[in-house]
C-alpha cells in the first residue's frame, strides 16, 4: 500500500486532477495527471459500478492496482498528481496484465524518471 502522504484522498484534489488533468487510455484503464507543487508523487484510484455492481469485486480490483502502482511507484517523477480510473472488463484481467497496462500508461504519459 502506499504511504498516506502518496495518496490522492480528498475531494478537491481529486476534482483538480478531473478538471486540470491531462487524460491517457490504454485498453480497460485511464491514467489522469497534473502537476503538483508539493514536491512528491500523489495517486488515486476510481473503480465504479460500472465495472461491477459488487462491491467486493470493486475492492478486490484496486488492490491490485494500488499494488502494481506501488510496484513502479519509485519510478514516477515527483510533482504529479496521478488518477487511475478503471473501465469495465479490468475485473476479466490478471494481475500482470494490469502490471504491463499500468507500466505503459506511466510511459506514454511521460511521467516515468
Amino acid at each position: 500500500m502506499l504511504p498516506k502522504n502518496n495518496r490522492l484522498r480528498q475531494k478537491k484534489d481529486i476534482d483538480n486532477v478531473f478538471k486540470k488533468g491531462k487524460g491517457l487510455k490504454e485498453d480497460f484503464l485511464i491514467l489522469k495527471t497534473v502537476k503538483n507543487d508539493l514536491g512528491k508523487a500523489r495517486c488515486g484510484f476510481i473503480v465504479s459500478q460500472k465495472v461491477s455492481k459488487k462491491s467486493t469485486l470493486r475492492n478486490k480490483i484496486k488492490r491490485k492496482l494500488r499494488e502494481a502502482v506501488r510496484l513502479k511507484f519509485k519510478t514516477i517523477k515527483t510533482g504529479t498528481d496521478n488518477l487511475f480510473i478503471a473501465i469495465p472488463g479490468i475485473e476479466k484481467r490478471d494481475f500482470r496484465e494490469i502490471e504491463k497496462t499500468i507500466a505503459a500508461l506511466l510511459k506514454r504519459a511521460n511521467i516515468v524518471k
